[in-house]
């Protein structure tokens, strides 16, 4: 109607001031016009049932906020007070009426599978359904649009969330989970309504949630392997002799065509007629192993063997839960930080958003799990001492002290009481020392016998968690490395420190001369650096070899059943 108001001052304006009756004529007969057109484009009606539409969407959020009975159609949403915030900021007026943008959603809808998101969870098939019927005009009543934009409107405020955030809630799987974003109803909001006025939806997604050159690799890799378990999966190999360098087996084929088909070994066909393990089939089995965290000796054995016949459908889950656990953390990070993931047993220095140093690490056994969680690396102490935690010093020393009279001594250790004075060992009474009544500090002195070796790393948490050197460098040539109180030893700390430093100033030279000096010496960095400990069973290099960890603390499938379950955002 604003078009026909719009013609007729246009024609009032045109129209001589001499002639009163001419202009009231001419009113009269621009007005007949004009409304006989509005008449075709705009049926009788129209104004009322948009009025009508709007008032059962306010009915219908109203039920968002104050109805909870599973039987209204409304408990089926997921996200209903971010629905309800998203419709009263709009004054109730649709949002979906442009099919366009419908068939938008339904894309994006379709397209989190590839994130390894269940579309079904936003409402997939119901909004197809109804999508068509209104395509077909058999959405007729108000209701049933105003159902129609709820479910539209959950799903996209529920991906987004799902996107931004993750699904699985973090804190309930990790009690020391310290670093998800806050929800940000307001983040999800804007999100959405940018969303609908930008000219594509998807794009506008893509540009709203971030995640970088790291999620987009994941996401890859989750496409590979599913090709590969549309196509069959790979075949189990059966037991038998190790895979060593020239065995004739008549299981080598199957062993050729289960490394190409993950990309270990260039081609397989050769293998059917020589059915021998030569050096090219040796350097595959050796990549299989560097990409699964096993010793890479070339030699398919036992634990080879295991590795080789876990199904794709694992594969994929472990892909899907590191997609998951990456939209965690993803979202809130800068360019530079430090990263620990305990799976893979690595830490990794990353700069301007590419890794620029890794190194091997060991982590918490399973019994004293290394924790999750994010800080600020904060200083580093050169010749540390190390002051034992109570219950190291009181189930694990405490024995040993009392079996043996020159353990102090040979240990380096002090004793100290709860105020710091240190004590002669022995004046006490060890065989009266019980777990329940020791009031004493065990301090370790700088030397080679420190547990912490020549540096630590501190970024002071409630969990008395560090970086530090070792002097059991054993360790480290192991594949699985759970062997530490919860602490992580770093193999090469000196090249960390000196990367850590060179904003202060330090080179190596000046770290090795602060060593040698033997003193305890404290740096603290010229800014802080974050520090995150994660724990990922899957990763992507840059080159998109995909890497496969053993679940070591066996957290993945209480992920998966977060990530299947429902969810309801509040």
């Amino acid at each position: 109607m604003h078009l026909c108001v719009h013609k007729l001052k246009v024609s009032s304006i045109s129209t001589p001031e001499t002639g009163e009756v001419q202009v009231i004529g001419r009113i009269m007969a621009t007005l007949g016009t004009f409304c006989a057109v509005a008449a075709i484009i705009w049926p009788p009606g129209v104004t009322a049932l948009e009025d009508e539409n709007r008032e059962a969407l306010r009915m219908a959020v109203e039920r968002l906020r104050y109805t909870e009975d599973a039987a209204d159609p409304a408990a089926d949403h997921h996200a209903r007070r971010l629905m309800a915030l998203f419709y009263e900021r709009r004054n109730f007026l649709p949002a979906w009426e442009d099919g366009r943008k419908r068939r938008s959603l339904l894309t994006v809808v379709e397209n989190a599978y590839q994130d390894g998101l269940d579309p079904a969870d936003y409402h997939l098939s119901d909004l197809l359904e109804q999508d068509a019927r209104v395509r077909a005009a058999k959405l007729r009543s108000s209701e049933e649009w105003a159902a129609f934009e709820l479910d539209l409107t959950d799903a996209l405020i529920s991906l987004i969330h799902h996107q931004r955030f993750g699904k699985a809630d973090a804190l309930s799987q990790h009690t020391t989970w310290n670093y998800r974003e806050e929800l940000g109803e307001s983040l999800v909001l804007e999100i959405a309504e940018r969303a609908l006025h930008e000219g594509s939806l998807r794009a506008s997604l893509e540009e709203s949630i971030p995640r970088g050159f790291y999620y987009r690799r994941l996401r890859d890799a989750l496409a590979r392997y599913r090709d590969i378990a549309s196509s069959g999966g790979w075949p189990s190999i059966d037991g038998g002799p190790s895979f060593a360098f020239g065995l004739s087996d008549e299981r080598v084929p199957v062993l050729a065509a289960r490394l190409a088909i993950t990309g270990d070994l260039d081609e397989a066909h050769s293998y059917e007629e020589l059915r021998t393990v030569d050096g090219r089939l040796k350097e595959a089995v050796r990549r299989f192993q560097e990409r699964h965290s096993l010793q890479p000796d070339g030699v398919a054995g036992p634990a080879t063997l295991r590795a080789l016949n876990v199904p794709v459908e694992q594969r994929i889950e472990q892909l899907r839960l590191t997609l998951e656990r990456a939209r965690w953390v993803l979202g809130g990070l800068g360019k530079d930080f430090v990263v620990v993931n305990i799976a893979a047993f690595r830490a990794y220095v990353v700069a301007d958003r590419q890794v620029a140093w890794e190194t091997r690490v060991v982590i918490g056994k399973a019994q004293q799990q290394t924790p999750v969680f994010r800080d600020e690396l904060q200083y580093i102490v050169f010749n540390p001492t190390w002051t034992v935690p109570y219950r190291i010093a009181t189930r694990e020393m405490l024995p040993e002290i009392k079996a043996q009279p020159d353990w102090f001594e040979r240990r380096d250790f002090d004793l100290m009481n709860s105020v710091g004075d240190r004590l002669d060992p022995s004046t006490i009474d060890w065989a009266s020392v019980t777990r329940q009544n020791f009031n004493y500090i065990l301090v370790q002195r700088p030397g080679p016998n420190n547990a912490l070796g020549e540096v630590k790393f501190m970024f002071p948490n409630e969990y008395a968690v560090y970086l530090h050197d070792t002097p059991s460098r054993q360790l480290f040539g192991s594949p699985d490395r759970a062997f530490s109180h919860g602490c992580i030893r770093v193999e090469n700390p000196l090249e960390l420190a000196e990367i850590l430093l060179a904003s202060n100033g330090w080179d190596r030279r000046r770290i090795e001369g602060a060593i040698a000096s033997g003193e305890t010496t404290t740096v603290f960095l010229a800014k802080p650096l974050p520090i995150l400990l994660l724990y990922w069973t899957a990763n992507v290099t840059p080159d998109g070899i995909v890497h496969f960890y053993r679940d070591v603390y066996r957290r993945d499938p209480a992920i998966a059943q977060a990530l299947d379950g429902p969810f309801t955002i509040e």
